[in-house]
């Protein structure tokens, strides 16, 4: 038996997917996605919703149904070892399971769930309870001190064992946050205010002077959060964020406050029809720049002009009140809950040159305006180690406000594509600025590569690896920066094929790292970015794996999702058109190199007993 890698396979693979990822467009002409439900999402809801109702008369019963429609939601997505997982395809983790079994004792629902009350208490208890908590986070206090108050207020831990916040600094001016070193990470300032608070007014400290100034910093900082509350009640879009902040003002008593009537509002406007909530609402200027990206391109002026018109729309114009990001940047979705940072900004840089008119290589002056303001952004985000945090240039120690390679190499690739558009007047010292930037970002990468040639991301992993890492995506991303005709033969590039050839699975597709099961997504990242950098089609690892990704797109399953996402504090998600949009730049790319390869047929020899072997015959 034997099958053709043939250019037609391809072509038709790249068009089924590609077919696919366009009926995925909203009405408007850009892609919104769909995030995977989340457990704790719904846990963290459940409560924040149950601390309302307790301080509502007994005859308003208008959460009811909220909540026992999340009870039961959570009842049936409960993992056969008694805990729950981030997502529906997560495995257990204590975090997750501790927010779940404290919502059955929160809303009284015990004696009615009496089995998975108790499988929980036991999955708990084995892992290791609190203690596994706060060692699972470290000095990271961004997601322990939440779930621990979270437990307190359902009164299954004592306040007085969860770390106090300092939410009195979030009275100093903003400049002065990365000073201080908050204990929490840049994005997390109303988690700081709102549990600080709670964890105040249930557990006074013992000393009277930070006892004075806390009782002082309650009304100044609880207007600062009125302040940097998006106008739909969301903050970062995130249901489980803006319900640690209801739950705990409403847990006060504070539940005619506006923070706390806004919230609910975002968090009814955003459960689901099944009764759970996303991580997130959606990842709509992610998944339309990925989606635009993958295309490469190839769009008609027709299709182009309303994503073109939306994305530049999506550019912020004023400081930010949040991070107080200055003008210039994307962030992650469309919503008034998002945070302009050094992943979207690029990815969106990438897609508006993209989006150029095809009758003109020239930037229109609007488009001119819209990058040259991405790119100063950028530039002022590096960090004085070469690379490009998340959020906030300099702010802290804790890992997702460091420089992350896989989003210093996306800065890179913007900033290196931005320099190939024709360069205006007032432009000569943005580009002078530019080129320093990329030196100086690739000695950053350099710097970062493991000793095995491989790369980590910092916002996606892999559950079937140590410690939850994903060097193949990491890599893969990476890798692409590497692309250029001059950085591809360079030792940085040439160890990274290596470590992404190595990590092969037997089957011919990639997963998180060695031994983690194959997956679209990994898979086809993997294929991409060794096609980028201009390994062979005669390479057996690039031919298997092609071969791997071609039977998924043949069989239908390519669709299939994996958590591999990291949300805040490595909350795991999954993304409906991760895999397609990934597909589809894979399998266009391997499709643009047949075209450069017309006089060679690809033939793939299936054996039951041997690995696939591929042979080249002259057509």
């Amino acid at each position: 038996m034997s099958e053709t890698i043939s250019y037609q396979r391809v072509q038709a693979a790249s068009q089924r997917v590609r077919d696919y990822l366009l009926s995925a467009r909203n009405a408007a002409g850009h892609w919104e996605g769909e995030l995977s439900t989340s457990a704790l999402s719904t846990a963290t809801a459940i409560m924040a919703l149950e601390m309302i109702r307790r301080q509502r008369p007994a005859d308003d019963d208008s959460l009811n149904v909220y909540i026992e429609q999340g009870i039961r939601w959570l009842s049936r997505h409960q993992n056969p070892d008694g805990g729950w997982g981030d997502t529906v395809k997560s495995f257990s983790n204590i975090s997750t399971t501790m927010l779940c079994h404290a919502v059955f004792h929160a809303t009284k629902n015990t004696e009615h769930y009496v089995s998975h009350v108790v499988n929980a208490r036991q999955y708990i208890d084995r892992v290791g309870g609190v203690k596994a908590v706060v060692e699972r986070y470290g000095k990271d206090k961004t997601f322990s001190v939440p779930i621990l108050t979270h437990c307190a207020l359902a009164g299954l831990v004592k306040w007085k064992t969860i770390p106090a916040l300092p939410f009195e600094l979030s009275c100093l001016p903003h400049r002065f946050y990365k000073t201080v070193k908050l204990p929490v990470v840049s994005y997390a300032l109303p988690a700081l205010i709102a549990i600080g608070q709670v964890r105040h007014h249930f557990c006074k400290p013992r000393n009277p002077i930070l006892r004075l100034i806390r009782k002082l910093s309650v009304k100044r900082s609880l207007k600062k959060l009125i302040e940097i509350q998006p106008e739909n009640g969301g903050f970062l879009e995130a249901a489980p964020l803006t319900s640690f902040v209801t739950m705990s003002l409403a847990g006060m008593g504070l539940v005619d406050h506006p923070v706390v009537q806004k919230g609910l509002a975002f968090l009814l406007d955003s459960v689901r029809p099944d009764g759970s909530w996303p991580i997130d609402t959606n990842l709509a200027t992610w998944t339309t720049t990925l989606s635009v990206n993958a295309l490469e391109g190839t769009l008609s002026e027709f299709e182009k002009a309303p994503i073109r018109d939306w994305l530049i729309q999506q550019q912020y114009t004023e400081l930010h009140p949040y991070t107080a990001a200055e003008p210039g940047g994307w962030a992650w979705t469309d919503l008034p809950g998002g945070v302009p940072d050094a992943d979207d900004t690029p990815g969106a840089i990438l897609a508006l040159l993209n989006l150029q008119t095809e009758e003109s290589d020239e930037v229109s002056p609007e488009l001119q305006t819209s990058l040259r303001n991405g790119v100063n952004w950028l530039l002022d985000l590096q960090n004085s180690n070469g690379g490009w945090p998340t959020f906030c240039r300099g702010w802290g120690t804790l890992p997702f406000d460091q420089s992350a390679a896989d989003i210093s190499a996306h800065v890179l690739r913007a900033l290196e594509a931005w320099l190939k558009t024709d360069a205006t007047a007032e432009e000569s010292t943005l580009r002078t600025r530019a080129t320093q930037a990329i030196e100086r970002g690739y000695k950053y990468l350099a710097a970062q590569q493991r000793p095995d040639g491989s790369w980590l991301p910092l916002w996606f992993g892999n559950q079937h690896v140590d410690d939850d890492e994903n060097p193949v995506y990491g890599t893969a991303r990476v890798l692409a920066a590497y692309a250029d005709e001059e950085r591809r033969t360079t030792p940085q590039a040439e160890q990274a094929i290596q470590f992404m050839q190595s990590v092969q699975n037997p089957d011919g597709g990639w997963g998180g790292a060695e031994g983690a099961p194959s997956s679209v997504e990994e898979t086809a990242l993997a294929v991409d970015a060794l096609l980028s950098v201009g390994l062979s089609l005669e390479n057996p690892c690039l031919q298997q794996g092609l071969g791997w990704l071609l039977d998924r797109v043949e069989a239908g399953t390519y669709t299939e999702t994996t958590p591999i996402g990291f949300y805040f504090a490595k909350l795991w998600y999954f993304e409906q058109l991760y895999p397609v949009i990934f597909s589809v730049s894979a399998l266009q790319r391997a499709e643009t190199v047949f075209k450069k390869c017309p006089d060679e047929k690809f033939r793939l020899s299936l054996d039951a007993a041997d690995s696939p072997i591929m042979s080249v015959k002259e057509k």
